[in-house]
């Protein structure tokens, strides 16, 4: 690296920035942050400081559709063909204390929380598919209302087909205590809080490669500019691989698309379809609508942002056919997120070394289970 892109630190820099640390974030997701801000609360002498390596956490954190929800009933019935119901029914329960302690340390006002429901959509020739979500409404809703502290969380919704304008829908679950944010208001308020604590956020800095130095680490970033921290946190998600390939953990490509303003968008709350692989809601007049991964599993598993032509035909055609039929709707923008994605849907928060701890693969659920991973992570290690 030569000198004029990667200046040597200054005394000044080194003083504030780079002296010894008791703990090192690397991430400054919804992970990260949150771990920051419960390590300070729980240890206010801790020296703590945050690698991000983008101008902004773009990873999921700040691309995601915003969605306060813990599972819809296809995507849970598809987990249980992988998973024990002990084990679906733990991580929902995570998900759910996730978006509590997300609530309780932002507040809704911050979020814009609105607990408009989540809606389930199913169209012709998914008879079936639905048949079978009606079959075990009654167990699910039993199951989950000692969590959510709702009864009958789950319900037919059919009658509100016609209020929505939809095309081609023949059938809707509702979940009752499903809501949406304001995906950038929450990293706002997360980052806002952060530095109000003190805690240095530092943009601009991934980590490179770390090594044990005595009874600490030694953290050296992509530019070459070092630090010794007691504790390293690994809070990077879906780019954890490129740190550690050996974690049960890929990388998955999710894009989206926002429209222009819709003058009597009809569409209210949030939306899921085939198993929560597509996903839509309102948001400040327009409609946002991502998804469709699973058409082209093998390419969209990646970390490289962008978007594919096989995967905007089929947003676009969900949009013009269902969502939107006979209308004229202009896209506004299109973006990619990064998603940290497993066999197993369990987070994996985990110490690799002493002083060395983990904390990925949030399986697309960043916004509910990521403020309580960190919290975890931050137990893992604290002093």
């Amino acid at each position: 690296m030569s000198a004029s892109r990667s200046p040597q630190l200054s005394y000044w820099e080194r003083n504030q920035y780079f002296q010894d640390l008791d703990v090192l974030i690397v991430g400054a997701g919804i992970v990260g942050l949150n771990a920051a801000l419960h390590l300070h609360d729980r240890w206010p002498q801790l020296r703590i400081a945050i690698w991000e390596r983008g101008p902004l956490p773009a990873g999921a954190s700040s691309r995601n559709a915003g969605f306060a929800c813990f599972g819809s009933v296809t995507e849970l019935l598809d987990d249980l063909q992988r998973h024990s119901e002990e084990e679906v029914l733990q991580l929902l329960e995570r998900r759910w204390r996730g978006l509590l302690r997300l609530r309780q340390i932002l507040g809704d006002q911050i979020l814009d929380y609105r607990e408009w429901g989540g809606y389930e959509i199913f169209r012709p020739g998914e008879e079936e598919s639905y048949r079978a979500c009606c079959d075990q409404l009654a167990s699910l809703n039993r199951q989950i209302a000692p969590i959510v502290g709702q009864r009958a969380v789950y319900q037919r919704a059919d009658e509100r087909i016609a209020d929505f304008g939809f095309a081609g829908v023949q059938h809707l679950i509702v979940n009752r205590a499903e809501g949406q944010i304001d995906t950038g208001a929450m990293m706002r308020g997360l980052i806002e809080l952060v530095r109000s604590r003190g805690i240095a956020l530092l943009n601009g800095l991934g980590l490179s490669h770390w090594e044990r130095e005595g009874s600490a680490w030694r953290a050296v970033a992509d530019n070459g500019w070092e630090l010794r921290t007691q504790k390293l946190l690994l809070a990077t998600n879906g780019f954890a691989p490129q740190l550690i390939p050996e974690l049960e953990l890929a990388p998955a490509r999710n894009q989206v698309l926002i429209t222009d303003p819709i003058p009597g968008l009809p569409v209210k709350g949030c939306f899921h379809y085939d198993r929560g692989y597509f996903y839509f809601r309102n948001i400040h007049s327009r409609l946002l609508l991502g998804g469709g991964r699973h058409l082209a599993r093998s390419a969209e598993q990646t970390d490289a942002f962008g978007t594919s032509s096989l995967v905007r035909e089929a947003l676009l055609r969900l949009l013009r056919e269902v969502i939107l039929p006979d209308r004229e709707v202009g896209i506004a923008q299109w973006w990619s997120g990064i998603l940290g994605l497993g066999e197993q849907k369990l987070p994996i928060v985990r110490e690799l070394a002493p002083g060395l701890v983990v904390a990925v693969r949030l399986g697309g659920m960043g916004v509910a289970i990521g403020s309580l991973v960190g919290q975890e992570a931050a137990d893992l290690i604290a002093p």
